[in-house]
């Protein structure tokens, strides 16, 4: 929490309910690709209740608890080993850039998917990483969890600079078992037009995880609002560079930009995954049940 205000107020939070993390792939021992069976079914084990939604199955509904309470519950029950659900989380120096609106942003994404990951009782876990993974943060268990979540994904400390390569060895080192792995990112490192990140990510697509990748960028990453000489400064490295900056030079920019962004995105379809491209000044809410849905993160 900042200042003792929650990453997302219990609105949100009840909207979330409704959805589930998608994943398309098979993975050995684990339940099939495309979420076949994730939902309730007659005779397996029962682990909790969520809100009903229009929509739901009403056979899953708990009646007894309706004649007490009058609100509909659906029952959710165990039904076969989860696909394990890591999360990268960009902790680095470019994060914070322009006020902080992409760290901001970062975190309250996160804490929303982590939300949808406990309503349905997925495990989730949560890395920070700047240089090297950091703040580690696991849970599993149902939705009462959220606010610990919520609380040690905005005490993640930020800054330092991006290592992709760096990361993504200890990383499946670390974890040898295929998985969902969600990276929050604006994709931004001091290796020569993203080469390093995207090496990276196709390591770590050739490992077998499937890869949701969350590029997050504010408005001045893409279209710079600046014209004429400028002092820039790196904001990972802190590498000085002058130039003069016209019209046109922000055109190409913004060309580059954009062309960097479709790579990540052929990465991630080339190997299963997903991509979307997220500025700060779409609301949330939107972002969650318009982008995501339509990529198939979430359902």
């Amino acid at each position: 929490m900042a200042d003792g205000v929650p990453l997302l107020d219990r609105q949100l939070l009840e909207k979330l309910e409704r959805l589930t993390i998608q994943w398309q792939k098979s993975f050995a021992g684990l339940v099939g690709g495309h979420n076949s069976s994730r939902f309730a079914g007659a005779g397996q084990e029962f682990l909790d209740h969520r809100n009903f939604h229009h929509g739901d199955d009403l056979r899953a509904v708990n009646w007894r608890a309706y004649l007490r309470l009058e609100k509909l519950f659906l029952k959710m029950f165990q039904v076969e080993p989860r696909v394990p659900v890591r999360m990268l989380l960009d902790l680095s120096a470019s994060m914070t850039a322009h006020g902080g609106l992409k760290m901001d942003y970062a975190r309250k994404l996160a804490a929303a998917l982590c939300y949808v990951g406990l309503v349905r009782l997925d495990s989730i876990e949560v890395h920070g990483f700047a240089a090297r993974l950091t703040n580690r943060l696991f849970s599993m268990g149902g939705r009462h969890r959220i606010s610990a979540v919520m609380d040690g994904i905005a005490a993640m400390p930020s800054g330092g600079q991006t290592d992709y390569l760096a990361i993504v060895r200890e990383f499946i080192t670390n974890y040898p078992s295929r998985g969902v792995v969600i990276i929050l990112s604006d994709f931004l490192d001091g290796a020569p037009a993203g080469a390093g990140c995207e090496k990276a990510l196709g390591h770590l697509s050739d490992f077998g995880h499937e890869l949701m990748l969350l590029q997050i960028w504010s408005d001045e990453d893409r279209t710079p609002p600046w014209t004429g000489e400028l002092d820039l400064r790196d904001a990972e490295t802190g590498a000085a560079l002058k130039m003069d900056v016209d019209e046109a030079a922000r055109e190409s920019y913004t060309r580059a930009f954009d062309s960097y962004c479709q790579d990540l995105q052929r990465l991630a379809v080339r190997s299963g995954g997903r991509y979307a491209g997220i500025a700060t000044s779409q609301p949330l809410e939107a972002v969650i049940f318009g982008d995501l849905v339509r990529m198939r993160g979430v359902a």
